[in-house]
């Protein structure tokens, strides 16, 4: 007998770094994350399929990691990246064991486990996968184990964009991208940062009052059917955001908003959203909190690998957390079989937490309910190193010893139990404090304007170039401009500047879009294009290649009568 269903959402993202450096920022970024997180998950969901149990999960893979993953060049380059390792490695093999260094032994054995791992992540992607990872996305996809689902095109903050044709343009193009490389439209959406923002009324130019539509609407007329939201947008009270230290944010001093109050509603069921036939799921405050929490959560444990320490040598990861407290310099060296036993502890924690909330959930309110989990992929692998096999286990645990748990990707959740109750969610995202100051400050309110100067100048280029040109010089021009125009609009970039975590590289890869994207409105506009100039940018900035630059000329700004509206019943 089921207790409830249990939907684990992964959310995968990485802005665009194709030839946009190398390290600190840039392509090796999305190596290590290949290499330590989409790879490893891959190979999960392949091994848990060879034993006979359907991963279930819901992964999401915005648009422009898939074209990364897609291309040729990073596809080689990440082949280039793991030779580089191996290289490395063995060079510690041959210094240790060495007397003058403490345990040196150990970091022998270290050393060869990090050798074999390396090329046993090369004969994966090279042989196995075939170098094409979004090919075996798509085929566990086709398989039943797990849902792809989409996302803005470049992960554009969608509330603070100027024009609907520019929002619709992130969704449709994201739409589009999905379908043509995983075979298929995707049925749910991970809105960026979690960002929503409701339908308001504005005075138009002509002084007549217009009506701008919830973002729902733009997700139905792309054919999205659901989307992910934190738990405070649902229940009020404290955000999530909240809860983490108050404090100095990068180099901002954060104001927290007041509390929200409490709404009545719970997590354990999706709502529809009042403006469109779009459903939304917050995710499980308790469920999720155990493993993202610096403090509380599994990836702090003292047994599992320090992300912050590598060896000054080879890169390689030789030591373990210890503790939170524990200078670096102080670290214990690193025991994969103790952070395995480990794993094995926190999945049997977690399958019971999830069953005993869905249980307790349906003796308190004589009905099933809902336990959503939802987290950057990238946590998994990449920042807690033994995730992915967390995640395996988890899987296994549940198939073998808790079958009462209905695990569901998020698609075969709202299809089952269609929302009962519709509710109005307020302006939200998941970033600190659950509203948008991280992507809206002192620090990034000079981007705004260009970013909204850019949409306009986009939509007015696009409408005095209706019809395709004949001249395949200048509908070239006219592509690569809309590519440029999506690039500049990613949230990371705000996103990074604010916490410092790459504020110059952020900086400059804002305004290098910004600039080639003027460069090319000004060739368009005055006839003048440069052939080799536009090869040059195309070269660079190749994503979304089947591009119609006419997608922002497909919403009538603040004008969307009722009867535009798709509003036929997406469930039956």
């Amino acid at each position: 007998m089921s207790v409830g269903q249990f939907v684990f959402m992964l959310h995968s993202h990485l802005p665009y770094y194709r030839k946009a450096g190398m390290w600190p920022f840039g392509e090796e970024n999305l190596y290590e994350c290949m290499a330590e997180t989409y790879v490893p998950l891959l190979n999960a969901i392949s091994e848990l399929y060879d034993e006979g149990i359907k991963a279930k999960l819901t992964v999401g893979i915005t648009p422009i990691l898939a074209e990364q993953l897609n291309d040729e060049h990073l596809q080689n380059g990440f082949v280039k990246y793991i030779d580089a390792q191996i290289t490395a490695v063995s060079k510690d093999l041959e210094r240790y064991p060495d007397p003058k260094v403490a345990h040196s032994q150990h970091l022998k054995y270290l050393a060869k486990y990090y050798f074999d791992l390396w090329n046993k992540l090369r004969d994966d992607f090279v042989n196995k996968y075939e170098k094409n990872l979004v090919k075996y996305f798509k085929k566990y996809q086709d398989l039943g184990c797990i849902e792809i689902t989409t996302s803005g095109a470049t992960h554009g903050f969608s509330p603070l964009l100027a024009t609907d044709s520019n929002l619709n343009a992130q969704f449709k193009v994201g739409q589009d991208t999905t379908e043509r490389l995983f075979g298929k439209k995707a049925m749910g959406a991970w809105l960026p940062e979690c960002a929503y923002r409701q339908g308001y009324e504005f005075v138009g130019k002509d002084g007549k009052k217009h009506w701008r539509p919830a973002i729902e609407v733009t997700l139905q007329n792309n054919d999205i059917h659901y989307f992910f939201t934190d738990s405070h947008v649902i229940e009020g009270g404290n955000s999530i955001g909240n809860r983490r230290v108050i404090g100095v944010y990068g180099n901002i001093e954060y104001i927290p908003l007041p509390d929200r109050p409490k709404t009545g509603y719970d997590t354990y069921s999706a709502y529809w959203l009042p403006d469109a036939q779009v459903a939304v799921m917050g995710r499980n405050d308790r469920a999720s909190y155990q493993v993202w929490s610096a403090a509380d959560g599994y990836p702090g444990d003292g047994c599992y690998r320090e992300f912050h320490k590598r060896d000054d040598k080879s890169g390689m990861h030789y030591w373990r957390i210890t503790s939170p407290t524990t200078d670096l310099g102080d670290k214990m060296l690193y025991d994969p079989v103790l952070a395995m036993n480990k794993i094995n502890e926190n999945s049997d924690h977690y399958t019971t937490l999830i069953y005993h909330l869905l249980n307790d959930y349906k003796k308190a309110n004589g009905k099933e309910g809902l336990v959503m989990v939802s987290f950057d992929t990238e946590l998994y692998g990449h920042w807690w190193f033994e995730g992915i096999e967390f995640i395996k286990q988890v899987i296994k645990k549940f198939n073998q010893y808790l079958p009462e748990v209905e695990r569901m990707t998020a698609g075969e959740y709202v299809t089952k139990y269609p929302p009962k109750e519709a509710i109005q969610i307020p302006e939200s995202s998941w970033g600190q404090g659950g509203h948008f100051y991280v992507w809206m400050n002192h620090l990034t309110e000079w981007m705004w304007p260009i970013i909204h100067s850019c949409e306009k100048r986009m939509c007015s280029i696009v409408d005095a170039h209706s019809e395709i040109p004949e001249d395949k010089l200048l509908h070239r021009a006219l592509n690569q401009l809309a590519r440029e125009n999506l690039l500049l609009q990613s949230s990371d970039w705000p996103f990074l500047i604010t916490t410092w975590q790459a504020k110059d590289y952020a900086t400059d890869r804002f305004n290098e879009h910004v600039d080639r994207f003027s460069l090319i409105a000004d060739m368009i506009e005055s006839g003048n294009i440069d052939d080799a100039k536009l090869k040059e940018i195309e070269s660079i900035d190749n994503c979304f290649p089947v591009i119609d630059y006419r997608v922002y000329q497909s919403i009538t700004e603040g004008v969307i009568p009722q009867q535009e509206k798709k509003l036929a019943p997406l469930y039956t």
